[in-house]
């Protein structure tokens, strides 16, 4: 079941929306067209394409290499920047995301002949801060997995 939901915010300017997706080939799809409604209706159109881009990435790895549903939260913060997570099963933290990343360090393509980690290159590129938390069982009510993240917009501090 997908749901969308609100949070509660005292600042117009911040606010949260999370999304659960099901294991379905389909969920990044419908993580971009999520995206898109939220921060279109928050006049947040200059965001659109790097953040529909980045969360499509994120959320097509949690099905790729996982085997169980996946869950989405943006939220906006001061200064018009927005952090988007993904949150998995999976406890493992691939390499690039071990540490928090910054830009704008240009981080190394991947050789021509490898067939994955395009998407977490394509992260570090567009976005201007990103990072992985893995979680411990149960911490969120998830049962542990990881949480990757990126912001994108406003100034970065």
């Amino acid at each position: 079941m997908v749901t969308v939901s609100p949070s509660d915010s005292r600042s117009p300017e911040c606010w949260q929306y999370s999304l659960r997706l099901p294991y379905d080939p389909r969920a990044a799809r419908i993580a971009r067209v999520t995206v898109r409604a939220i921060l279109t209706s928050h006049g947040r159109g200059e965001l659109l394409d790097v953040t529909e881009l980045l969360t499509s990435e994120l959320v097509g790895n949690a099905y790729r290499h996982t085997k169980g549903p996946s869950s989405v939260r943006l939220v906006a913060l001061h200064g018009g920047r927005l952090r988007v997570f993904v949150w998995d099963g999976s406890p493992y933290v691939p390499p690039s995301f071990g540490e928090v990343g910054v830009s704008p360090r240009v981080p190394s393509p991947p050789a021509a002949d490898v067939e994955h980690g395009r998407g977490l290159f394509l992260v570090r590129q567009c976005a201007d801060r990103w990072g992985c938390w893995p979680l411990e069982g149960g911490s969120l009510g998830r049962g542990g997995g990881k949480l990757m993240w990126f912001e994108v917009g406003g100034d970065v501090a």
